[in-house]
């Protein structure tokens, strides 16, 4: 994953590709891969974890949070991607994007016509909300 994510970064997308699981390599976009590492300007990797991926295995999953700026506005490539291991070596089979988790409430909603709980004694639509 740290040699991708390098290649990306010194504009080696030619990498991208080889390194790409070779049933699939012809999907490989590379113009669109080169525009992107072109266009970004890289600021880290994150690997959040790892699930097998040893020498004795043969396909392992890495979590990562890659990190760039394009024209000044920070993203983050948040991806869950598996790689299979084929005569020794690693190559990238596929990757799902890790979605942020939804907000939860930590206390129940105020209704419109309920007391404020500021304590104003007003009804919450007319008080804080």
């Amino acid at each position: 994953m740290r040699s991708r994510y390098s290649a990306y970064v010194v504009g080696k997308v030619e990498y991208i590709a080889t390194t790409h699981e070779p049933n699939t390599r012809e999907e490989v976009d590379t113009e669109a891969a080169k525009s992107w590492s072109d266009s970004a300007t890289w600021v880290g990797l994150e690997l959040v974890s790892t699930e097998n991926g040893d020498t004795t295995d043969n396909v392992g999953t890495v979590e990562f949070i890659a990190r760039y700026t394009v024209e000044d506005v920070e993203y983050k490539h948040h991806e869950r991607s598996t790689f299979r291991k084929e005569d020794g070596q690693w190559f990238y089979v596929d990757g799902d994007m890790v979605k942020p988790k939804p907000m939860t409430r930590d206390a129940p909603k105020v209704g419109r016509n309920e007391p404020c709980p500021c304590g104003s004694g007003k009804k919450y639509k007319r008080c804080c909300g």
